[in-house]
């Protein structure tokens, strides 16, 4: 093993290897002199700079406790000087441990330009980035010596502190309005163009979409529904819609199902071949092979990746998206589902503080690729237990946290009263072959419910407009959803049936 040295950063020990030995940590103690210097000086410069650092930034520890009593200062709002930050450091018994009053003397010596403090800031914040960088891969070389520790947890260790660096560092300037609403008026100008009036990526389904504009950059939706009631052929379906018919790069993580049992269920939607011949229970005649060779064409051509990675860890994920945004331009991504994957392991055996760390992890994603992520998630036992109409889901029957409804830009729930035996509404319309979308929370537009067709003996869900076209000649003029605002939508367009069979 090579030898190693260590040198003292607060509390944290940086273990460097032989190849290190001689070389000193990145470091610019003449900025951070400067830096803490111009504070005690000029009153609006921790202002400037408290964004971009923090105590653990500075490499000198005289200099971290320094900036940390400027900092307590500044968040009591009392000023700033070298008495106030003296007498704040004698308070906490490190006054001499700095080197006392003269030492705070001389640093607001060495102030050049308190006009440059920024630029400053910033070069010893990157300092600081570099000196991390250097301690995580000395600990995760160290550690990888180490027979004891299981691979898998090395490297969700060094994706948890990766992870958490990278995040720790990530920061968006402040714009003026006018830059923003530049932006504004050009994508608005873009979606002006656009004959679907979708501002977002289509579903497939022309009612959702008509809610929602279709899926938009940047956020998080949630689907969320009890078993049985078709989650995952519902969202397997919006991936194909999208790959296949509008060629939009989209990319689906399987924690629960296969990519074979997957591939095979996209198999029977894009054919139309009984889900038993596709699995081999029965065999297939001459023409089912002829149609397969006709139609697998579309799939084998469509921008659709599959992963189906057990137990997919949340830093996993952000990896393995982040290479395919770079990589395929993948513009919406798919997760079944939410309560398989795996936190921080700072959070395992707590299980609510888990999913709420992947809830927001998952929406910080989404924010940081600027795509969509669109994830399934369980409902809890009370669904169950309420009675008739009282069935339908509920923002409180999201399982295991309430971190999900507070982080998910939408929250969709599949509700089939059929499932339950009610087969009639309480207008005494039939139920049978209903699904019900419920938009539960939508945070920039309307909440409503939405009326798919749910053929029971292929398990596949489509327009009801598309099944009218089937039964008769004409089409119903307007979709029949039953929304919160009470209007009724103009026409809409027909969607392709699809054949994917779902016990999820």
């Amino acid at each position: 093993m090579a030898k190693t040295n260590t040198y003292k950063k607060d509390t944290a020990s940086v273990h460097l290897t032989g190849l290190e030995l001689g070389k000193k940590p990145p470091q610019a103690i003449d900025l951070e002199e400067a830096i803490l210097g111009a504070a005690m000086l000029e009153k609006d410069v921790i202002f400037s700079v408290q964004e971009l650092l923090k105590p653990e930034s500075f490499y000198k520890d005289t200099h971290q406790k320094i900036y940390r009593a400027i900092q307590e200062l500044s968040s009591g709002h009392n000023p700033i000087d070298i008495y106030t930050v003296s007498e704040e450091l004698k308070k906490k018994g490190e006054l001499d441990e700095v080197g006392g009053y003269y030492y705070l003397s001389q640093l607001t010596l060495k102030v050049g330009s308190a006009a440059h403090i920024e630029y400053h800031a910033k070069i010893v914040a990157q300092k600081y980035v570099q000196r991390e960088l250097i301690r995580i891969s000395s600990e995760v070389q160290h550690d990888a010596f180490d027979d004891a520790i299981i691979v898998d947890e090395l490297l969700d260790g060094a994706q948890q502190k990766i992870f958490e660096l990278v995040e720790g560092n990530i920061r968006s300037e402040t714009q003026h309005v006018s830059s923003i609403l530049k932006e504004a008026i050009e994508e608005l100008t873009t979606i002006q163009k656009n004959d679907d009036g979708l501002s977002g990526l289509p579903s497939g389904f022309s009612a959702l979409d008509h809610i929602t504009l279709g899926w938009q950059p940047s956020d998080l939706c949630i689907v969320a529904a009890r078993p049985s009631m078709g989650k995952t052929a519902f969202v397997l379906t919006m991936a194909r819609n999208m790959a296949v018919e509008h060629k939009i790069p989209a990319a689906f993580f399987s924690l629960e199902m296969s990519s074979m049992q997957l591939v095979k269920r996209l198999l029977t939607s894009e054919t139309g071949i009984a889900s038993a011949k596709i699995r081999g229970g029965k065999k297939m005649i001459p023409q089912d092979w002829k149609v397969l060779e006709q139609k697998i064409g579309d799939l084998i051509n469509a921008p659709l990746f599959i992963d189906d990675t057990a137990a997919l860890s949340i830093f996993e994920f952000r990896a393995k998206a982040r290479r395919l945004v770079a990589s395929h331009q993948v513009k919406i991504i798919f997760i079944d589902y939410l309560q398989l994957m795996t936190g921080p392991p700072s959070t395992h055996g707590f299980r609510e503080q888990e999913v709420s760390a992947i809830s927001r992890s998952l929406k910080a994603i989404a924010k940081e690729l600027n795509i969509p992520i669109i994830a399934l998630s369980q409902l809890n036992r009370m669904v169950e237990t309420r009675t008739g109409i009282h069935k339908r889901p509920q923002l409180s029957d999201l399982r295991e946290s309430g971190a999900i409804e507070q982080d998910a830009d939408l929250v969709l729930f599949i509700h089939r009263p059929e499932y339950y035996n009610m087969l009639e509404d309480e207008n005494g319309m039939s139920t049978q072959g209903i699904a019900e979308i419920l938009i539960a929370k939508h945070r920039n537009g309307a909440t409503a419910d939405i009326q798919l067709r749910f053929l029971s003996d292929q398990v596949k869900f489509e327009d009801l407009a598309a099944f009218a076209g089937q039964q008769q000649e004409a089409l119903p003029n307007t979709f029949p959803s039953k929304m919160n605002n009470g209007y009724n939508k103009g026409p809409i367009e027909t969607s392709k049936e699809f054949d994917i069979e779902d016990r999820s």
